[in-house]
C-alpha cells in the first residue's frame, strides 16, 4: 500500500508512525510546508485516555513522551483579586516541538519519508497516484476545500479574538485569570509545558480587542500590552511570540470525512476549541482510529467507512463541550456577580464533561465550600435545596415537566391522569406539571388532549390536585394553560404526530395564515374580536385552574402553539399592531398574561414557557428570548420556563446533553429572573451541577420521569439524603433501600503461599 499524508503536525506524523509499524511494508510519505522546527503555539496537553492509546499502540512513541512530560493536578482561577485553587484533575503536557521532534525521530526510524518545506500535491493528483491520501492538513484544509461538495463541510467563526504565546516560568496549576479593564473583560489561560515555560494564550470578545486598540498596534505592542495587563499572574516577567497573531476560532464541522481514498483527519475534519485542550488530543485519537479500522477491515473503504462511525460520534460529544465551554467564556461577562467560589465552580463545568459529583470526587473540600456558600445545608445536595416563587416554597429543584398524554376524552382528565400525575407526585418532585391543558375545544392539539374549558372538566382535575395536596404532601402541582393554534387538529402521537386528522377536523386559528407543514390544515389569522374571546377563554380557563386548586399555571408560550405564533418572526407575518416589531409581536401575549394574572390568585406564581431558538434561519434568535423573558419579567412572571423549538418543522435543533440549558442560563443572568433549565438533563449529577453553578433555579424532567415515577426519590436514596428537601411516602418506606441482588464477587483466598 503506497500512503500519501499531507501535513505534518502530531496528527499526520503518528498516523504514518502508526501505519508504517503495523505494516512496514508501506510505502509512507508525508509533507509539510514548514520546517521541522516551525510549529505553532507551544504546549500540547494529553489526556490519561489518549495516553493510554499512545502506549498501547507504540510504546516507543509512549515512552519518549513520559521522558518530557509534566504533570499537574490543580486548576486555578482567579476572580477579582481571589484565588481558587481546584484539585485532583490530572493535566500531562509538553512542548510542541519536543512532541514533533519525538514523531520525527520515530518516523525515520521506522522508514517513513518526510517533505519539509514542501507542498504536497493536489488532492486529486494524490488520489490518483496513492492508495490511501490521509489530509491532515489542518483548520485551512485544501484538501477539505477540494471536496467540499462532498464532505459539506460548515465552518464557524466565533466571537472572541485570542493570541497565543509563552512565559519563561512553569505555572504549578492550569490557571484561568480574568481582567475586567476600562476596555471590557479579558481572559487568561496559562500552564506549564516544559520546567522552565508555559503557554500563555489570551482572549476577549472582539468589541473588547477593538476597543483596547489591538487593531491598531504592532504584534510586539500587542504582547507586552497583554503582559502588563496580566502582570501579577505573570509575576511581572514578559511574554513571547511565536509568529503569534490574534485570531478568532473556528469550529469545522464535516458532513463527511471522506471521498474515495481520501481521508480526513483532526483539525481538517474537526475543530473544538482550545479551552478544553483538545485539538491534538483529537488528531491523535483519530491516527489510533484510522490504523486500528485499516488493520482490521478488508479494503480502504471498508476501512474509512468504520474510521467515520467509530469518531463522528466520540468527535461530535467533544465538539459540544468545546462549543459549551467556548460560549461561556464569549459570555463570560454574564458571570462576573458571582460569588467567586460559585464563579470557580461555574468555570470549572462550564463543558458539562465536568459534573458536581465528578469535582465531589476530584477535590471535595472545594465542592463543600461551593454548596455551603450556596446555601446547602451539611448532607444536602444542591437539588434537595428549597425554592420560593412568590407565595409558594417548593422543597426541591426538580419540576416534571409538562409532557401531553393524549388520553382524554372531551377534554376530560380521568383515570389516567389521576395515576400518572398522582404517581409522579408521589415520586418526591418538588413540582409536578400537568400536560398542556387546553382553554378551548378548536384550542386542542388532539382529540386526546386535556381542557379547562368546561365545570366537568375543573373538578376533575380537582380530583387530581386534591390527591397530591392529601397523599404527597410537600409536593406542588402546576397547569400549563395552552391553545394549539395552527398546530391543531392533528392524529394522537403514536398514530402520526403532527399529522391532520383523516376526519372530524376542527378549522384552526393563527396569527397569520400558514400551515404547520406541507400537508397541514392552513389556519384562519384571528381578527381582532376572535382575539378577544381567545384572551377570555384563557382567563375563564385561569378561574377554573384555581378553583381546581392548582398551586401554580404556567403560560404556554412556546412550541408554536398559538401564543407562540405570535413571538416568532417565521409564524407572524401579520400587519397590524400585534405583528412587524418584537414589541408588536409581543403584543397578544402579554395581553394574555396580563389577563390570566388578574384573576390568578395573587399569592400563586405565574410562570411563561418560551421557544428561546427557532432553530431556524429567521426565527427567535437568543437575544430575542432575552428580550421576550424580560418582557414577561417585567409584567409579572415569577419564573420563565426555557425550551427551544418546535415552531416550525424545517427546523435544525442541535441536541446533546443539556442542550437547552445554556438558553436559560442567559435569561437568568441578563434578566434576572427565576429560570426552568429543560432539555436532556436526565441525571441527578446533571441537576446539582446546574443548580450549584447558578445556571438555573430548577430543572425540568420529562422522559426520566416515564422511566421511573420515583426518579426523585432514588436520586435522594443514590445520594444518601435523607431529609426535609425529598419524603418518601409512608406506605412506600420500605422500599427507601436499593433492593439486594445475587452475589457477584466470588471468597477471597484466606491464604497466599509462596513458591
Amino acid at each position: 500500500m503506497r500512503v500519501a499524508i499531507t501535513g505534518g503536525g502530531p496528527g499526520g506524523l503518528y498516523a504514518a508512525a502508526l501505519l508504517k509499524r503495523l505494516d512496514p511494508t508501506r510505502e509512507i510519505r508525508v509533507w509539510e510546508r514548514n520546517a521541522p522546527d516551525e510549529t505553532f503555539g507551544f504546549g500540547v496537553v494529553l489526556s490519561d485516555e489518549t495516553l493510554g492509546g499512545i502506549e498501547h499502540a507504540d510504546p516507543v512513541v509512549y515512552d519518549a513522551l513520559q521522558r518530557h512530560f509534566v504533570r499537574w493536578d490543580d486548576i486555578d482561577i482567579v476572580h477579582r483579586g481571589v484565588t481558587h485553587r481546584s484539585g485532583g484533575h490530572g493535566f500531562a503536557a509538553l512542548g510542541r516541538r519536543r512532541l514533533l521532534e519525538i514523531l520525527h525521530d520515530r518516523c525515520r526510524s521506522l522508514g517513513v519519508e518526510i517533505e519539509f518545506r514542501t507542498e504536497a500535491p493536489r488532492p486529486d493528483t494524490l488520489a490518483a497516484e496513492y492508495d490511501l491520501v490521509v489530509a491532515a492538513d489542518g483548520v485551512r484544509s485544501t484538501t477539505r476545500e477540494t471536496y467540499a461538495e462532498v464532505l459539506r463541510p460548515t465552518l464557524t467563526e466565533h466571537r472572541c479574538r485570542y493570541i497565543w504565546l509563552a512565559a519563561d516560568f512553569p505555572f504549578d496549576a492550569f490557571r484561568f485569570e480574568i481582567a475586567e479593564t476600562e476596555y471590557g473583560v479579558m481572559q487568561l489561560h496559562g500552564y506549564p509545558y516544559a520546567a522552565d515555560a508555559s503557554t500563555v494564550i489570551v482572549e476577549m470578545r472582539e468589541e473588547v480587542w477593538k476597543a483596547a486598540g489591538f487593531d491598531e498596534v504592532t504584534p510586539l505592542e500587542s504582547i507586552e500590552r497583554c503582559a502588563k495587563i496580566f502582570a501579577e499572574a505573570l509575576r511581572g516577567r514578559p511574554l513571547r511570540s511565536n509568529n503569534s497573531a490574534w485570531t478568532t476560532f473556528r469550529t469545522v464541522v464535516s458532513d463527511r470525512w471522506s471521498h474515495g481514498n481520501v481521508v480526513l483527519l483532526g483539525d481538517a475534519a474537526h475543530t473544538a476549541h482550545f479551552s478544553i485542550g483538545s485539538g491534538t488530543k483529537l488528531a491523535v485519537e483519530d491516527a489510533l482510529a484510522l490504523a486500528a479500522c485499516l488493520q482490521e477491515q478488508p479494503d480502504v473503504p471498508s476501512a474509512l467507512t468504520a474510521y467515520e462511525e467509530e469518531r463522528k460520534p466520540v468527535v461530535a460529544s467533544t465538539q459540544r463541550a468545546a462549543r459549551a465551554s467556548l460560549e461561556w467564556f464569549e459570555n463570560l461577562p454574564l458571570y462576573l456577580h458571582q460569588p467567586s467560589r460559585q464563579f470557580a465552580f461555574n468555570l470549572l463545568t462550564r463543558s458539562r464533561r465536568v459534573t458536581h459529583d465528578n469535582l465531589r470526587l476530584r477535590d471535595g473540600h472545594f465542592t463543600a465550600a461551593v454548596e455551603r456558600e450556596f446555601g446547602c445545608p451539611p448532607g444536602t445536595p444542591p437539588m434537595f435545596t428549597p425554592f420560593r416563587l412568590r407565595g409558594l416554597t417548593l422543597r426541591n429543584r426538580v419540576v416534571v415537566s409538562p409532557m401531553d398524554m393524549y388520553s382524554a376524552t372531551d377534554g376530560l382528565p380521568g383515570d389516567f391522569h389521576l395515576v400518572h400525575l398522582g404517581a409522579r407526585a408521589l415520586g418526591g418532585a418538588g413540582l409536578v406539571m400537568t400536560e398542556m391543558v387546553c382553554v378551548s375545544e378548536e384550542g386542542r392539539i388532539t382529540p386526546g388532549c386535556t381542557g379547562l374549558y368546561t365545570g366537568r372538566q375543573a373538578e376533575a382535575w380537582r380530583r387530581v390536585t386534591d390527591f397530591v395536596h392529601t397523599q404527597a404532601p410537600g409536593t406542588a402541582i402546576g397547569v400549563q394553560l395552552g391553545h394549539a393554534g395552527r398546530k391543531g387538529s392533528t392524529k394522537l402521537m403514536w398514530e402520526g404526530i403532527d399529522e391532520p386528522l383523516p376526519h372530524g377536523n376542527w378549522p384552526l386559528v393563527a396569527a397569520s395564515p400558514l400551515p404547520y407543514k406541507p400537508g397541514s390544515q392552513t389556519p384562519r389569522q384571528l381578527s381582532r374580536a376572535q382575539l378577544t374571546d381567545i384572551r377570555e377563554q384563557f382567563t375563564a380557563a385561569a378561574w377554573r385552574a384555581a378553583r381546581a386548586g392548582f398551586d401554580l399555571l404556567e403560560l404556554h408560550c412556546a412550541h408554536g402553539y398559538l401564543l407562540s405564533g405570535f413571538l416568532s418572526p417565521l409564524t407572524n407575518r401579520r400587519t397590524d399592531a400585534y405583528g412587524g416589531s418584537p414589541e408588536r409581536r409581543l403584543r397578544f401575549p402579554l395581553e394574555v398574561f396580563d389577563a390570566v394574572r388578574a384573576v390568578w390568585p395573587a399569592e400563586r406564581p405565574m410562570t411563561v414557557r418560551i421557544s428561546a431558538t427557532d432553530w431556524a434561519e429567521g426565527g427567535t434568535t437568543a437575544e430575542d428570548a432575552v428580550q421576550i423573558a424580560r418582557a414577561f419579567a417585567a409584567h409579572g412572571a415569577d419564573a420563565i420556563d426555557v425550551s427551544t423549538g418546535q415552531v416550525v418543522a424545517e427546523e435544525r435543533p442541535e441536541f446533546g446533553r443539556s442542550y437547552q440549558t445554556p438558553f436559560a442560563d442567559r435569561i437568568r443572568h441578563e434578566v434576572g429572573v427565576p429560570v426552568i433549565a429543560v432539555g436532556a438533563i436526565s441525571s441527578w449529577d446533571d441537576v446539582n451541577s446546574l443548580i450549584l453553578a447558578g445556571r438555573t433555579d430548577l430543572c425540568a424532567l420529562a422522559r426520566p420521569h416515564l422511566y421511573d415515577p420515583h426518579w426523585t426519590l432514588h436520586a435522594a436514596v443514590e445520594q444518601g439524603y435523607d431529609g426535609p428537601g425529598v419524603g418518601w411516602p409512608a406506605p412506600y418506606r420500605a422500599g427507601s433501600r436499593r433492593p439486594q441482588t445475587g452475589r457477584t464477587d466470588a471468597p477471597k483466598p484466606r491464604l497466599t503461599l509462596g513458591g
